[in-house]
């Protein structure tokens, strides 16, 4: 047996997401980064931040010897941080956590991959964060492993046919996992019941020939965020949907940002039943380098705002309350949170402060296209199928969209959201 390959630096695996610069714990307690030490900086270690306390601190957690620029960590739900090593074609977990002035490690066990795999890398922190799980793609299948939390190390829970990437949690126990899936040559995201020995049944399909892929779920408003090129065939662009809702995905034009890559990467929680309310934190990377975006399915714009110094590029996470905190390392400040606040929701006046608008189209920062046309500002997408609300003459409802005198947007067709939710 040969190890599955590991790319740090581009995530094919992880359906083209950018990698952000640490790991949070579901419930926001904890972050794990590979930080860097020596001359250079070319000696990596695991460090794990505490969040959850009055002012965050950062624990280094050194092993015998450096770690591999490509070594994975994720935190757990009690401190702990898992490391997923590759040594003489196996992959290799441990958990790691301080014991005085050096660190205790935990061996949990090893993870071969047939020499066609094509990676394994770790999925997400699981609701909870008592277990972790990996993922393995292969050619024909993909198989997701419990790494931590089972009774005898790694576990395989199960084989998913299909090439698998991505990786969203659905539901707040960790029994529900979704998974873009490559067959045939179009992706479409799929739904993973690990209670049910690892059940497959399909959760979207935009277009019977479009690439539909969950980059983002929020299991309190049902809000969920997804990449397809069914509106525009061979374009991929941002949408939002509402499990269980009959409503269509909608296609905002102000998410499209020309000649940059826009990532969702955290979603305010406990918008319980307003999902158009919640506030949608955006990794926009362009030519002059990566800032932060805001944006609300109810709003018609994005808030774009300067990235703080030394933020751990596309990591960071949303309070109830509605203020964004994101994990930040300079030489002055090694662990510090940026703490920012949404914009209002309109007509509304909650949210707290608008933060400030950015620097001018072109700078660092700035989008290319700092408004947006009138004419683009209802969403715009191809029409819906039979029956379903996009169809001519279908009646659309949502409050968080005006009457379009244009195409609606595509239906979930083939989606048995409202299904999952009641699981």
């Amino acid at each position: 047996m040969t190890a599955c390959a590991i790319e740090p630096s581009a995530d094919p695996g992880n359906g083209g997401v950018p990698p952000a610069g640490c790991s949070i714990t579901a419930e926001g307690a904890y972050a794990a980064r590979l930080a860097r030490s020596g001359e250079g900086g070319d000696s990596w270690y695991p460090e794990r931040w505490t969040l959850d306390g009055p002012e965050p601190y950062a624990v280094p957690l050194p092993g015998n010897q450096p770690e591999e620029p490509g070594t994975e960590v994720q935190p757990m739900g009690d401190g702990r941080v898992l490391v997923h090593r590759v040594a003489a074609g196996r992959h290799l977990f441990a958990l790691l956590y301080p014991t005085g002035p050096g660190t205790g490690e935990l061996p949990l066990g090893a993870v071969e991959c047939p020499a066609e795999a094509t990676g394994l890398r770790l999925l997400p922190p699981a609701p909870g964060g008592e277990r972790a799980y990996a993922l393995a793609a292969g050619p024909r299948s993909t198989v997701l492993w419990q790494v931590v939390g089972g009774a005898f190390g790694p576990e395989r829970v199960a084989e998913v046919p299909g090439r698998c990437s991505g990786g969203v949690w659905l539901d707040r126990t960790g029994r529900i996992l979704a998974l873009d899936r490559e067959t045939g040559g179009r992706t479409k995201a799929v739904v993973v019941d690990l209670e049910r020995g690892g059940e497959v049944s399909p959760l979207l399909q935009i277009a019977p020939d479009s690439d539909d892929r969950l980059l983002l779920a929020d299991p309190d408003s049902g809000l969920v965020l997804i990449r397809s090129d069914a509106p525009s065939p061979g374009r991929e662009r941002l949408g939002w949907g509402v499990l269980g809702s009959t409503l269509p995905v909608r296609f905002p034009e102000c998410l499209r940002l020309p000649d940059c890559v826009v990532t969702p990467f955290a979603v305010q929680p406990g918008q319980v039943l307003t999902p158009e309310r919640c506030a949608v934190a955006l990794r926009v990377d362009g030519a002059f380098g990566s800032w932060v975006g805001v944006w609300r399915p109810a709003d018609r714009q994005v808030r774009h705002l300067p990235a703080p110094e030394g933020w751990l590029t596309g990591a960071g996470l949303w309070t109830p309350e509605g203020e964004l905190r994101l994990p930040c390392s300079t030489p002055r400040s090694p662990c510090g949170v940026a703490r920012l606040a949404a914009p209002d929701v309109p007509g509304t006046g909650t949210g707290g402060e608008r933060p400030e608008e950015p620097g001018e189209p072109g700078e660092p920062g700035g989008p290319a296209d700092p408004e947006e046309p009138e004419d683009s500002a209802p969403e715009d997408s191809t029409s819906g199928g039979p029956g379903e609300p996009g169809e001519p003459g279908a009646t659309d409802t949502s409050a968080a969209a005006p009457a379009p005198a244009r195409p609606r947007p595509v239906p979930l067709q083939q989606a048995p959201l409202a299904r999952l939710v009641t699981k």
